[in-house]
């Protein structure tokens, strides 16, 4: 695999297949998209069975400098090869679910679900700050037409929620990610990881990303968009929030939280144990409560979430 860009072309592989379909008619459009994520699949098999356990810890590693320190920069670890996994996996599962019960405007829908796609992986597979930040915050695009435009009756008001609860805690994280590229000298993820930022910075810098992880897994109390955007989303589009978006935020605090900002990490515990026991309790019984499938799914989501962040917080094997 030396020297072929193999994660250029997994993010590829979808955004070609969402131009095809939007020049496509209704049954075509869902061949490109089933076709377009089998390949996508079969590439993460590859991926799966060439990644080099005991290898170096970032490989596959593409880089090309674009402007200043900022540049199309990729490489996966074995966290990020597992979330690859898990998305290329469910998106041929989320075009068929789509086959039948998609009946209007169909090209557009599966031109934004492998536009999903591509976006979801390049937030796996970026090595560069602001390529990840990119990545992470497009996402929420064709998942808010989904929900706008295919959703239910009340598919209005969810998906200006979701995009509104997830845009706005990531204004603050971009402002961090400013600052960090700043004080670093440096834009690359894993020379980020090295650094050593000063305790007072490390704080504010921990709280900004939080801020934006904490909305995107969602962390109770900022959980409130998931349960209308769950019911509200086309059955599809629920696989991919619960099986693949929320899985972001925990990769976050996996790949910034923790290994950038580890003193504060370490301070703030008592922060996280607070907010995900009170999680953990409180949208279990909400949950046992509902009628509504879709809802019992995204309340139950939410303590799952919470069981993640307090296992990633403990600092234990």
């Amino acid at each position: 695999m030396n020297g072929f860009p193999i994660l250029t072309v997994l993010l590829a592989v979808p955004m070609l297949g969402a131009v095809g379909c939007l020049f496509a008619d209704a049954k075509a459009a869902r061949w490109v998209a089933l076709g377009a994520t089998l390949i996508d699949f079969a590439i993460g098999i590859l991926l799966w069975a060439t990644y080099r356990i005991g290898g170096p810890q970032w490989q596959f590693q593409e880089h090309l400098g674009l402007f200043g320190s900022f540049g199309w920069a990729l490489g996966i670890d074995g966290i990020a090869l597992m979330l690859i996994m898990l998305s290329v996996f469910l998106m041929p599962i989320c075009i068929l679910a789509s086959w039948v019960s998609i009946e209007k405007r169909v090209p557009e829908y599966m031109a934004a679900f492998l536009l999903m796609e591509t976006l979801m992986l390049g937030v796996f597979a970026a090595q560069d700050l602001f390529l990840f930040y990119i990545f992470f915050e497009a996402g929420l695009i064709p998942m808010y037409l989904i929900i706008g435009i295919w959703g239910g009756a009340e598919r209005i008001y969810a998906s200006y929620k979701f995009f509104l609860y997830t845009l706005l805690g990531s204004i603050v994280m971009l402002i961090a990610m400013l600052w960090m590229a700043n004080h670093a000298g440096t834009t690359s993820i894993p020379a980020l990881m090295a650094a050593d930022f000063p305790m007072p910075a490390q704080t504010l810098l921990f709280l900004a990303f939080f801020a934006s992880f904490a909305v995107k897994m969602p962390m109770w109390p900022v959980h409130t968009w998931l349960p209308d955007a769950h019911v509200q989303a086309p059955t599809a589009g629920s696989v991919i929030l619960a099986g693949v978006l929320l899985k972001m935020g925990g990769y976050g605090f996996i790949r910034f939280s923790l290994p950038m900002f580890p003193q504060a990490s370490a301070q703030l515990f008592w922060l996280i144990a607070l907010l995900s026991s009170v999680a953990i309790v409180y949208t279990s019984l909400v949950a046992l409560v509902q009628q509504d499938m879709k809802k019992l799914i995204a309340y139950s989501s939410v303590a799952h979430m919470a069981f993640v962040t307090f296992g990633l917080f403990a600092f234990n094997r």
